[in-house]
């Protein structure tokens, strides 16, 4: 059975607590696409009154992992995973709703592929993007993922 957003953000509140208390939602995934948002609050803004860059890095990662969780889930193997690289582009203050997209989801099915024939790791790069309100762009990450078949 797929993933369903409800799934996610229950995990989220007892695997990752500080994403859930600083407002990371999964609003959307398939084996494709994920949509994550969070909304700038006391409890997640910086010093300058817009939203820390971690909280944005949360649902960014978020957005990537889920699917990544998601396609291992539906390949019945024991497999790991792990960021093993992230980099981030901040282009404008993060405040009110920020939605984060990733459609990097074709990438993952090859990677665990390989791994499941291969026994050896393998790496993959997923980007996702967050977007103000009024479609702005506010930030962009890029996280390098590893998947290796458990022994």
């Amino acid at each position: 059975m797929a993933a369903t957003p409800s799934k996610f953000n229950t995990f989220c509140f007892f695997k990752l607590p500080s994403a859930w208390w600083s407002g990371v939602r999964l609003r959307y995934i398939d084996e494709n696409k994920a949509v994550t948002t969070v909304t700038h609050r006391w409890v997640n803004q910086n010093p300058f009154k817009s939203m820390f860059w971690a909280v944005q890095g949360m649902a960014a990662e978020l957005s990537t992992g889920a699917m990544v969780i998601d396609q291992i889930k539906e390949s019945g193997k024991r497999i790991s995973m792990l960021v093993q690289n992230n980099n981030a582009n901040f282009s404008k203050k993060a405040r009110g709703k920020i939605t984060f997209t990733c459609e990097d989801g074709h990438l993952i099915a090859e990677a665990i592929e390989k791994t499941i024939a291969t026994g050896e790791g393998q790496k993959f790069w997923m980007k996702s993007v967050g977007v103000n309100q009024d479609g702005v762009v506010v930030s962009t990450f890029n996280f390098e993922w590893t998947v290796r078949l458990k022994s």
